[in-house]
């Protein structure tokens, strides 16, 4: 059950060390970058959305959340309608966590301390049980399992404006060499300064780029044999095998919750 309150926007100057709201966000929303003095939880109940920051993009699914430190500028992108459950968290209040965006699987323990606080009315004391709530909250949000969702970004214009059309098309037949031309670098140029920019040679960059796709069309219903066929796979076994080797599970468990 939903606090009627919870359902607006409260400002970041509340007292409250969390305030939160629902939200529904319509497919293609798109909003402009933007940053928060608070950390921020988005924990996305159904659809999905791509949230994006200089240090790369993070696809978040259903029962998926991202944390995005307080001062990070980014912008999100919502592939179909989204129920969103919002949390603010002062930093001030928070124990030590990454200081840059991460995806969190969120256990059925997340899930339902989620759902209780949201159940609890704002302006509540620190020494109150919703306080003790908000407590036992942000620790399990640090103490989360992190999820393999988000592919680092070349900082370097060129790079960056090279790789540009495998984001959109990470199937597009354009090879290490072809990158290389775009950012009008020699070849064992491009393959030294891409892994420097992004951690990942760009074979594994690529593959993680399809994986992330996969995620983002798995979530918004296309079948397992339409996204092996647009990402290129040999067949749906293949990616099955691929998807499986990078998440630890099969696509179909993934999404069921297991």
């Amino acid at each position: 059950m939903i606090h009627p309150l919870r359902l607006n926007k409260f400002p970041e100057e509340h007292p409250d060390p969390i305030i939160s709201f629902v939200g529904t966000e319509p497919p293609g929303a798109v909003t402009k970058p933007h940053m928060h003095e608070r950390a921020q939880l988005f924990h996305i109940l159904r659809g999905s959305v791509t949230v994006v920051t200089q240090g790369g993009s993070f696809v978040v699914p259903p029962e998926r959340a991202i944390f995005i430190p307080p001062g990070i500028v980014h912008h999100s992108n919502y592939h179909t309608e989204t129920d969103v459950r919002f949390l603010y968290m002062r930093p001030e209040g928070l124990p030590a966590m990454p200081e840059a965006a991460f995806v969190v699987h969120v256990t059925p323990l997340l899930r339902e301390l989620i759902l209780a606080f949201m159940g609890s009315a704002p302006d509540y004391d620190p020494d109150s049980p919703t306080g003790r709530l908000a407590a036992v909250l942000v620790d399990q949000i640090a103490a989360s399992r992190v999820a393999p969702l988000h592919l680092p970004i070349p900082q370097e214009p060129r790079l960056r404006e090279a790789v540009r059309p495998l984001l959109e098309d990470p199937a597009a037949e354009l090879s290490a060499s072809d990158l290389a031309a775009r950012a009008n670098l020699s070849l064992r140029s491009f393959e030294r300064h891409f892994p420097a920019q992004t951690g990942l040679s760009f074979r594994a960059w690529r593959q993680q780029a399809r994986l992330m796709k996969a995620v983002e069309w798995l979530s918004q219903g296309l079948s397992v044999g339409e996204v092996s066929d647009r990402l290129g796979y040999e067949g749906p076994s293949a990616f099955v095998a691929s998807f499986k080797k990078s998440f630890g599970v099969t696509p179909g468990r993934y999404f069921g919750g297991g």
